[in-house]
């Protein structure tokens, strides 16, 4: 608006100053009164008008270079911003894999003593393992100890319709990583576009790949840039991706054991107020097979049925109910279960917890008929040791105690329900890698893969065999022991659950030795 009032002005004093330098050509017009003074002072506020008009057109100028100063200062704080603050203190347990990761570190930090020796840098660290196990905080941690930038990436935004998108995202996080370098490069689930190729395929997946695979190839030898991947998957990426010069080295990372559990969870809690009776080292053992991720929603779960319950510190009760949270699901609260139903599940889970206890499978945490999810009941059992080599007996005694249930309602009632399903379908899986992938069965010491060798009625029937066999013995198991199933069934009828040591009370009551079906 300024601009156009003063335009205004500017052409007025051009048209006056016309008129008066050719008032020759206006005889209508009077210019007596005018004199020279006048004419000079029009002129001089005529060119007044002029040179502030242009100023006023040139000051905008200095808004762009504004805004590139805050695009360039925004920049600056985006790439502080991709340096995370996370450090391998920040990392609980997974010793082993932080030691093999120093090198790599080493290399970042002090490339100078690798070099003289003309040691060349990784290209590209895989992580694979179960999901939740930390392999992202890994990636992070690694960046931190580096102070390097760190680009994360997902599989899936490679991964479009549009031919050569993918492929062009692919150059652009290697162009930004090679500009901001030393830089990390995460790509989670690598497997998306990673996966094996084949001869019928050509789609866009696969040019993705190929992009991915030239960028990885085409590092100079002193780019400190490193490309790290994660999987579930392992057995699916393409050879080309795995091989050295790629992914030169390969770290599983697994399920914590006992120890790392313990200093996971003392991590999680480190902020929480805990209660005198919390044992982080109990809760270690009683989490065996839980991932990172799991522990973690145990710690706050924990802690939201602390707040929950209005308690000022978490108990090791709270613990109890988180851990039950995760594994069998969220309690029903207004259960509509028949009582006839009732009394089978009660025996349905005394089966479990019986045979369990007589083969020695696990220690038996709770016990509990109080639906939760889907299950009408459940059995918390947990090893009281880590293990890695399970014999032929052991696993056969699994079957058993996942038999459990279904043998006691057959014993008790004469007839079979439909609650033993996904103890079946446990069951029948153990028997399948008994047979195929452990070579315990009467084929022989081999392992079957995809059915080539033997058709599927024949492993149909070895697993049959082995399922009949662990049922047999354990209707034997729980006929002989009948009166204390009976017991624990009646228990929790009125109680609705028991613990471990409640458990231990109700067999002390009975002075003749448990019989052991061999």
């Amino acid at each position: 608006m300024k601009k156009k009032i003063i335009f205004t002005l500017f052409i007025i004093g051009v048209v006056l100053s016309s008129i008066l330098a050719y008032n020759d050509y206006f005889h209508n017009i009077s210019f007596s009164n005018v004199t020279a003074g006048d004419k000079i002072l029009i002129w001089i506020t005529t060119l007044g008008l002029l040179v502030y008009y242009l100023k006023l057109d040139q000051s905008p100028q200095l808004v762009p270079a504004t805004i590139n100063a805050e695009k360039k200062k925004s920049d600056d704080k985006a790439k502080d911003d991709n340096k995370p603050d996370v450090s391998f203190n920040d990392v609980a347990g997974l010793d082993e894999v932080k030691e093999e990761l120093q090198e790599t570190i080493d290399f970042i930090n002090n490339s100078e003593k690798y070099m003289k020796m003309g040691a060349k840098i990784p290209r590209g660290i895989l992580f694979y393992g179960p999901p939740g196990t930390g392999k992202t905080l890994l990636a992070k941690a690694v960046a931190g100890e580096t102070n390097s930038n760190f680009l994360y990436a997902s599989g899936s935004e490679f991964v479009e319709k549009y031919v050569g998108v993918g492929a062009k995202r692919v150059r652009s996080l290697f162009e930004k990583a090679k500009k901001d370098a030393p830089s990390i490069i995460f790509i989670d689930e690598i497997d998306a576009i990673g996966t094996k190729r084949n001869l019928e395929s050509n789609n866009e997946k696969d040019q993705t790949l190929n992009q991915l695979l030239v960028e990885m190839d085409g590092f100079n030898d002193n780019s400190t840039v490193v490309v790290i991947g994660a999987t579930n998957r392992l057995d699916l990426l393409d050879e080309a991706l795995l091989r050295p010069g790629r992914f030169d080295r390969h770290i599983h990372i697994g399920n914590p054991n006992v120890r790392s559990r313990e200093e996971i969870l003392k991590v999680h809690t480190k902020d929480k107020p805990l209660d005198t009776s919390v044992n982080i080292k109990d809760i270690a053992k009683k989490t065996h097979g839980f991932s990172g991720a799991q522990l973690a929603n145990i710690a706050n779960e924990a802690a939201i049925i602390a707040v929950r319950n209005k308690k000022l510190k978490i108990d090791i009760v709270h613990f109890d109910s988180a851990i039950e949270r995760v594994v069998a699901g969220l309690e029903v609260k207004h259960p509509s279960v028949l009582l006839k139903e009732k009394n089978i599940v009660a025996h349905h889970e005394a089966g479990h917890a019986l045979i369990g206890k007589i083969l020695k499978i696990d220690m038996i945490q709770k016990i509990s008929i109080v639906p939760r999810g889907q299950a009408l009941g459940y059995v918390l059992n947990f090893p009281d040791e880590d293990r890695y080599l399970v014999t032929k007996q052991e696993l056969e005694n699994k079957i058993k105690v996942l038999l459990g249930g279904r043998a006691a309602e057959e014993i008790t009632f004469g007839e079979i329900t439909t609650g033993a399903s996904n103890d079946l379908e446990k069951a029948t899986e153990i028997a399948r890698q008994m047979v195929c992938t452990y070579g315990m069965s009467s084929f022989g010491h081999v392992v079957i893969k995809e059915n080539y060798q033997y058709n599927q009625s024949k492993i149909d029937s070895e697993i049959k065999k082995i399922l009949d066999y662990c049922l047999e013995d354990t209707l034997k198991i729980l006929e002989d022991n009948k009166m204390i199933l009976n017991d624990i069934a009646s228990y929790l009828l009125e109680k609705e659950s028991l613990t471990g040591d409640e458990l231990d009370t109700i067999y002390k009551r009975y002075k003749v030795p448990l019989k052991n079906a061999t």
